[in-house]
C-alpha cells in the first residue's frame, strides 16, 4: 500500500497512518464484498489494492461515514472488474467455478454469511447482471440502505429498488435450500469422504440425492468435466471410477470451504483439488470440484470473511 509521500499532501505520512488504520479495520468486510461480487479471491485482492490507492488520497475529515465510503469505492472497482471478468469467462475452458476459500468453522455459525459465500450461491449470483449482483450483495448480505447503494453504484434510489426486486426474484427462483440437522450433515459428509477415498460405488449411491449435480473446473490445465453431470448413478460412477487417478495415494480431508462442508483432495501428498459439498436432508445434492491450480494458491490458509 503506497501513496504520494510528501508530508501534508494526500498520501503523505500524516495521512497514511490514520487512513491505514481505517482501511485495516474494514479490510475483511471489503474483501468479502469484492469476493461475493467477483467469485475470485485473486481479483478481490486486486480490487482492495485499487481501493486503497484511492482511499489514501481522500481527505478523511470530509468523510462522514468511513465504512460506507470504503464500500462505495470497493463496489465501483469490483463492478469494473466484474465486467472485464465476463469477457474472460467467455473464453474459459469448461465450466467456471468460483475460487474456493478455506474458511474458519465459525463462519458456518453465521448462516446468512455462510449461505452468501457458498459455492452454490455464488453460482446463482453468476447468473445476475453486474449491477443486479452488486445491489443484491449490498442489500441482502450487508444490509445497506437504498440511498447508500445508490451512491455506490451510481444509480437513483428508485432504480436501485427495481434492481433489488429483480435480483431477489431471480435468486429466489434458483437458490439452493439447505435443510437438515447438523448431525445429518456430519454423517453424510463423513460417508461421502469415505466413499470418495475408497471409490466404493454402493456407498456413494447411498448418500447421493437422485438429482445430485457434479461440476468440475480444471481451467484447461487439469483434466475436468466439460459439462455438468446430473443424477446419482452417473455421479457415483464418476466419483468411483474416473474423477481422480486410481493409481495414486489419495486422501480426502474434511475442511470448511466457503462457509460449508468440503474435502481437500491430495494425490501422493500433493494438493490436487477441492470439493465443496452441498447437503440437503442428509444427502449430497451438489459437488463442486475445483482443480485449476490458479484457484488453489491460497487453499492451505484460512481466509477471513465477515459482514
Amino acid at each position: 500500500m503506497s501513496g504520494r509521500t510528501a508530508a501534508g499532501q494526500p498520501g503523505g505520512p500524516d495521512r497514511v497512518e490514520p487512513a491505514t488504520e481505517v482501511f485495516v479495520a474494514h479490510r475483511n468486510l471489503l474483501f468479502t464484498v469484492a469476493y461475493e461480487m467477483l467469485g475470485s479471491a485473486a481479483d478481490a485482492e486486486d480490487v482492495l489494492q485499487e481501493t486503497w490507492l484511492r482511499w489514501v488520497d481522500v481527505d478523511l475529515d470530509s468523510v462522514r461515514e468511513q465504512r460506507a465510503y470504503l464500500v462505495r469505492i470497493v463496489t465501483r472497482q469490483a463492478l469494473d472488474r466484474l465486467r472485464a471478468l465476463g469477457r474472460r469467462k467467455e473464453s474459459y475452458v469448461g465450466p467456471w467455478l468460483p475460487e474456493p476459500l478455506l474458511t474458519a468453522p465459525d463462519v458456518a455459525e453465521d448462516v446468512e454469511l455462510a449461505d452468501s459465500v457458498s459455492m452454490a450461491m455464488l453460482l446463482v449470483l453468476e447468473t445476475l447482471q453486474p449491477l443486479e449482483r452488486a445491489v443484491f450483495v449490498l442489500r441482502e448480505v450487508f444490509d445497506l440502505n437504498y440511498d447508500e447503494i445508490a451512491e455506490a453504484v451510481g444509480k437513483s434510489p428508485a432504480a436501485v429498488r427495481q434492481l433489488a426486486y429483480r435480483a431477489r426474484a431471480h435468486v429466489a427462483a434458483r437458490r439452493p435450500r439447505g435443510t437438515g440437522s447438523p448431525a445429518e450433515h456430519r454423517a453424510a459428509l463423513r460417508a461421502f469422504q469415505r466413499a470418495v477415498e475408497t471409490g466404493e460405488l454402493q456407498s456413494l449411491l447411498d448418500i447421493l440425492a437422485p438429482d445430485v449435480v457434479a461440476l468440475s473446473d480444471g481451467g484447461g490445465v487439469r483434466h475436468a468435466l466439460l459439462r455438468p453431470v446430473v443424477g446419482a448413478g452417473k455421479v457415483a460412477r464418476l466419483l468411483a471410477g474416473g474423477w481422480w487417478r486410481r493409481d495414486a495415494d489419495r486422501t480426502a480431508e474434511l475442511v470448511q470451504i466457503n462457509g460449508g462442508p468440503g474435502l481437500l483432495i491430495r494425490l501422493n501428498g500433493e494438493i490436487d483439488g477441492v470439493v465443496a459439498v452441498r447437503l440437503e436432508n442428509g444427502y449430497v445434492t451438489g459437488a463442486y470440484h475445483v482443480r485449476n491450480p490458479e484457484k488453489l494458491s491460497r487453499i492451505e490458509r484460512q481466509t477471513i470473511v465477515s459482514r
